[in-house]
């Protein structure tokens, strides 16, 4: 593939070679270096390319950033068969429907993904912003600068998408990424890197700005999160084996969301109309994703104007209820609820279901059995909004709005590359911003300490 316009013939040529290269990795240029050494090389390059992208001009990233939606868009076609490849697979190794659907990819969703790259070469640079300037007695100013975390390390899983909204996140914030997708994504994964290497050698930009791990051997998982004298941030996404063997065994540290345990709580003083529609398209919409509610709270006196016209409308689509006493004897098909259900992430067409005495209970409850992503209130009680926005211990809250709204596109960021649920260093949609760190900046005119 030459240096210029990347073709659709060119690009399934790469593709072809791509195809038989990832799979046969273990036989090829990992195996004949050692996993260990490859990793080894590929973060040194990184680290060399960090101090190379911090330096670029706004105008050069976001150039780069433009030709890699262009190049994605291009090659819609070849990028799907890839992922047809991909779900082939997945069928026969007997994914799950939630795991399938973050895999597939759609017209619809190559074209989102070049939208949401674009979006965020449109946001703001947070590189280099100064704020907060203040005087101080001895006469020196002081303030904080934005500046980038340096080389950032995404593991992840499923979701092909996740390689441009990565790559595109970091680069934009001034970061070289180091991106490791899941074997049953290897395909797509590959598909797509191969338009953001042309779209950064279109802008006259080397690879080594924004590489993708070749091999699916898990020995290479863990060479890039021990990594510590490179890797400055190791972000995991994936299911929950996934982030607890990142937290056990990363000596780099670690920006993590361990699960999606959403819930609505639908209020005493509720819209009920409001409280159904919503609670409805928190599950209903899309299982798979993390922001999917896992379990509804309905405060008792209006479960009995609720449940059954939501139990309807989850039984035409399919869904399996799960509730506790007083829901099933209002609904009577209903399924038993168990400890366990309270603190499941479903990820499925599954829904448990709780009636509580009020608020009170409701708080307690998100925040003993919820996993601190995102819960929502459907409330008209402006007392009760904000208690619930006040004491929920969650990183979104939400006030009448579905849990499917926990999403970096839809919160402006552009492309998210994860949400998290720790308190350190960020919390929430990782956007920009959370890839950048600050540092003091002190201004003085020949002034010394007395």
């Amino acid at each position: 593939m030459g240096h210029g316009r990347l073709t659709l013939d060119g690009f399934a040529d790469t593709m072809h070679a791509f195809v038989y290269f990832a799979p046969a990795m273990k036989t090829g240029t990992a195996q004949k270096i050692g996993i260990q050494q490859y990793i080894d090389d590929v973060c040194r390059r990184a680290r060399a390319a960090a101090g190379v992208i911090a330096r670029l001009p706004e105008d050069t990233r976001n150039r780069a950033l433009r030709n890699m939606a262009d190049r994605v868009e291009e090659n819609r076609d070849a990028i799907l068969a890839a992922n047809a490849e991909d779900m082939e697979r997945g069928k026969e190794i007997r994914l799950t429907g939630a795991l399938l659907d973050r895999l597939e990819l759609n017209p619809q969703r190559v074209a989102a993904m070049a939208e949401g790259c674009r979006q965020v070469a449109d946001l703001p640079d947070p590189v280099g912003e100064m704020t907060a300037f203040r005087e101080r007695p001895s006469g020196i100013r002081v303030g904080r600068m934005r500046v980038p975390l340096g080389v950032i390390g995404i593991i992840f899983e499923s979701r092909p998408n996740v390689t441009i909204d990565a790559a595109s996140l970091c680069f934009k914030s001034g970061n070289a990424a180091i991106l490791r997708g899941g074997s049953e994504a290897i395909h797509s994964n590959l598909a797509i890197a191969a338009c953001i290497h042309q779209g950064l050698r279109d802008a006259e930009l080397g690879e080594d700005c924004i590489q993708v791990i070749e091999t699916t051997d898990r020995e290479a998982v863990g060479a890039l999160i021990t990594a510590s004298e490179y890797v400055d941030i190791i972000i995991p996404r994936g299911g929950r084996g996934l982030i607890e063997r990142i937290s056990a065994e990363a000596r780099v540290p670690v920006i993590r969301h361990l699960e999606g345990i959403c819930h609505v709580y639908i209020d005493g003083d509720a819209d009920l109309g409001k409280g159904i529609e919503v609670a409805y398209n928190a599950k209903a919409r899309r299982y798979g994703i993390c922001g999917a509610m896992e379990t509804l709270l309905v405060s008792r006196p209006v479960a009995e104007e609720v449940l059954p016209e939501l139990a309807r409308r989850y039984g035409e689509k399919g869904i399996e209820l799960r509730g506790c006493e007083v829901s099933r004897r209002i609904v009577p098909h209903m399924q038993a609820a168990t400890e366990d259900d309270w603190t499941t992430e479903y990820l499925d067409a599954m829904l448990s279901i709780k009636v509580v005495d009020g608020l009170d209970e409701a708080i307690t409850h998100i925040n003993h059995y919820g996993s601190h992503h995102t819960d929502s209130i459907i409330t008209e009680n402006r007392e009760h909004a904000d208690r619930f926005l006040r004491e929920v211990d969650s990183s979104s809250v939400m006030l009448n709005a579905s849990t499917q709204f926990a999403d970096g596109f839809e919160y402006g960021l552009g492309a998210e590359i994860g949400i998290s649920t720790d308190k350190l260093h960020v919390r929430g949609p990782v956007g920009l911003e959370g890839l950048t760190t600050q540092k003091y900046v002190v201004i003085g005119d020949g002034t010394v300490r007395p």
